[in-house]
């Protein structure tokens, strides 16, 4: 009787703890563009979707999707994931444009960008991913999947890619923006390229418990 109780008791206990954990929302569920907005930067490329895969095509210069849907998202304390793939060209294939605790406050990962290789966050202090201490060179395979995971916080912002930390940055103190030019079209969250097509997938973005 007594294994009984207390198998029934941890029961309870996992079934109380699965219930408070925080659920995933699918914002891309590779079906339909859904509530993704193509935007038209100035000779954007074209978005397709396809075989349950985002397809981001190449444009003259930075082409994208807008979220509608963002003011129903956590702004902060928050962990987005995706995956995405450079299927062509030779610069960033996914400019992950997100909030940093208000819809007016954003800030872009980049993945390749620069030529191909750069990664970092953009804009930190007015200094955008190829001048802070985020940015550094990774190498990058064409037609390859690569797990990104980025993680806000009020304090700190943190990218992994392929489960490996690319990006820790404390942010208390710091002035967190957008890169001026035709990204600030794509606030507060969106997936973009530059002059490269991608291929984007299990976009999703999950609550977590502040301090």
């Amino acid at each position: 009787m007594k294994l009984r109780a207390a198998l029934a008791s941890l029961w309870i206990t996992a079934s109380l703890l699965a219930a408070d954990a925080p659920k995933e929302i699918v914002i891309f569920d590779g079906k339909s563009m859904g509530d993704w907005q193509s935007v038209d930067a100035g000779g954007s490329g074209t978005i397709r979707v396809e075989d349950g895969q985002m397809i981001i095509g190449t444009g003259d210069s930075i082409t994208g999707a807008i979220y509608k849907k963002a003011d129903k998202l956590p702004l902060t304390n928050y962990e987005l994931t995706l995956e995405a793939q450079r299927l062509e060209g030779n610069d960033f294939f996914c400019g992950l444009t997100f909030p940093v605790g208000s819809l007016k406050t954003c800030a872009t990962f980049i993945l390749g960008g620069w030529g191909g290789a750069v990664t970092g966050i953009s804009s930190i202090d007015g200094a955008d991913a190829s001048e802070n201490s985020t940015g550094h060179y990774l190498s990058l395979d064409d037609k390859k999947w690569y797990r990104i995971k980025l993680r806000v916080t009020p304090e700190n912002l943190s990218v992994w890619v392929n489960d490996k930390k690319e990006v820790d940055v404390d942010i208390k103190g710091k002035k967190i923006g957008l890169r001026a030019g035709p990204i600030e079209e794509y606030a507060p969250l969106s997936l973009t390229t530059y002059q490269t097509t991608a291929a984007i997938k299990n976009v999703k973005v999950t609550p977590i418990a502040g301090k």
